[in-house]
C-alpha cells in the first residue's frame, strides 16, 4: 500500500510540474534598433567590401535563457559601406542588388529554434528563403537580452541578386563577386 501511494504521489507531481513547465510563455522584448547593430562583408575575386546595416524593428521571444522566437525588419535604404563610398553605396541599393527603391525593408522571422542553431525565414527583395546560423543569447542582470549571430552566411542569388555572380556569367573573370555575403547580428532587446 505504502509503495502505491508513493507512486500515485510520484505521478502527481510529475504532471503538476509538467503542466507548470509547459503553461510558462516566452517573455516578449522589443529590440532597441540604436543599440542593435547589422554588419556585413562582401567579397570579391581581388578584395572585399564590409560595412552597416540598420535594424528598423524586431521582437525576441525569450523563454529562461532561450530564444523562441522573433521577426525583424531590416532597414535596406540604410545600406552603408564602411569606406564611405557613395558609389558602392548606391550601387548596392540598385536594382541589380537591393533595389531599396522598390524594397525598402527585408525581413527576418525565426521558424524555429533547436539548440544554438536557430532557422528562420529570411525576405530580400519579396523572395523568402530558409537561413539557418547559430546564435547565442543573454539575460542580463538590468532586465534586458542580447542576442549574438555571427558569419550567417547568405547565398543572394537566391534573392535575385546575380550582378557579378560568377554562377551565371562564366567570362566575369576577375570582376566576379561571391555568390555568398556574410552579415552578423548584435541584438539588444528589452521587456
Amino acid at each position: 500500500m505504502k509503495l502505491k501511494i508513493t507512486s500515485v504521489f510520484a505521478l502527481v507531481a510529475l504532471i503538476a510540474l509538467s503542466a507548470f513547465k509547459n503553461g510558462v510563455k516566452p517573455v516578449t522584448y522589443t529590440v532597441d534598433a540604436a543599440k542593435s547593430s547589422i554588419t556585413w562583408i562582401g567579397k570579391k575575386v581581388t578584395g572585399s567590401h564590409n560595412g552597416t546595416i540598420a535594424l528598423k524593428s524586431g521582437t525576441l521571444n525569450v523563454n529562461g535563457k532561450s530564444i523562441t522566437g522573433g521577426s525583424f525588419v531590416i532597414d535596406m535604404t540604410s545600406i552603408k559601406d564602411a569606406d564611405g563610398s557613395e558609389k558602392l553605396e548606391g550601387h548596392l541599393k540598385a536594382d541589380d542588388f537591393f533595389g531599396s527603391t522598390k524594397y525598402p525593408t527585408s525581413t527576418f522571422v525565426i521558424t524555429k529554434v533547436a539548440g544554438a542553431v536557430v532557422t528562420g525565414n529570411l525576405t530580400i527583395k519579396g523572395i523568402t528563403k530558409p537561413v539557418s546560423f547559430p546564435a547565442t543569447v543573454t539575460v542580463n542582470a538590468d532586465g534586458t537580452a542580447t542576442a549574438l549571430a555571427g558569419k550567417i552566411l547568405v547565398d543572394r542569388t537566391k534573392y535575385d541578386i546575380k550582378y557579378g555572380s560568377k554562377s551565371f556569367f562564366d567570362s566575369i573573370g576577375d570582376k566576379a563577386i561571391d555568390d555568398n555575403f556574410e552579415i552578423s547580428v548584435k541584438l539588444v532587446a528589452k521587456k
